[in-house]
């Protein structure tokens, strides 16, 4: 498989998708981010888009957010349970597994993801994360897991001009979970995980020193 193709293609997908404003509604706003969705153009759900600043620079918030399976993400985030390398494409594109608990009382039982996932640095200091589900001939499908499937997702640390210790971070989310679940419930999980994510990550880059 290609992998660097699919994941320059999905980092092209997700710019587009920073830069087109159009069709989102807001479904959670917390004091660290604002959750909106619209239908998304990948599967038979949703896309959903969280905007927040965060107290840090672009590289503080990026250290917590790197893909990188022996990084600071499994320690702060509790829809990260286990973060594994499978291949290691080129310097700055990865194949990784993410396992997550379950969710929602236990009504989501334990996942797993198998991503390509591309780091890319842009010239105006922003730095991200572009993934999308692949397979990969080292993980087929685990027992005890279902598995589910990442669309074009990831984040943008931006800076915030004229303030060097402030991060504009821009998340997309667009999961197929996998299994049975009602459809209620998955629309009820992910903006409150995404809250959630905002104000781990936003503890987790106070905490660095």
């Amino acid at each position: 498989m290609d992998y660097e193709g699919k994941a320059s293609s999905v980092a092209e997908l997700l710019l587009s998708y920073s830069r087109d404003q159009s069709g989102w509604k807001t479904c959670k706003k917390t004091s660290e981010v604002v959750v909106s969705w619209r239908p998304s153009a990948e599967f038979a759900g949703n896309m959903y888009k969280g905007e927040g600043i965060v107290n840090g620079s672009p590289q503080k918030v990026w250290e917590c957010l790197n893909p990188d399976p022996n990084g600071l993400r499994v320690k702060w985030d509790d829809n990260v349970k286990k973060f594994e390398l499978l291949e290691q494409v080129s310097s700055d594109t990865t194949v990784c597994r993410t396992v997550t608990p379950s969710a929602a009382m236990g009504i989501i039982s334990p996942r797993d993801f198998v991503d390509v996932i591309l780091v890319k640095r842009y010239e105006d200091g922003t730095i991200t994360s572009n993934a999308t589900n692949v397979s990969h001939p080292a993980c087929p499908p685990q027992p005890g897991y279902v598995r589910g499937f990442n669309h074009p997702c990831g984040c943008f640390c931006v800076p915030v001009p004229g303030e060097a210790g402030k991060t504009q971070l821009i998340s997309f989310f667009q999961t197929d979970l996998g299994g049975l679940l009602p459809r209620s419930v998955v629309d009820s999980f992910f903006p409150a995980s995404m809250t959630d994510f905002y104000s781990n990550l936003t503890k987790a880059v106070k905490a660095l020193k």
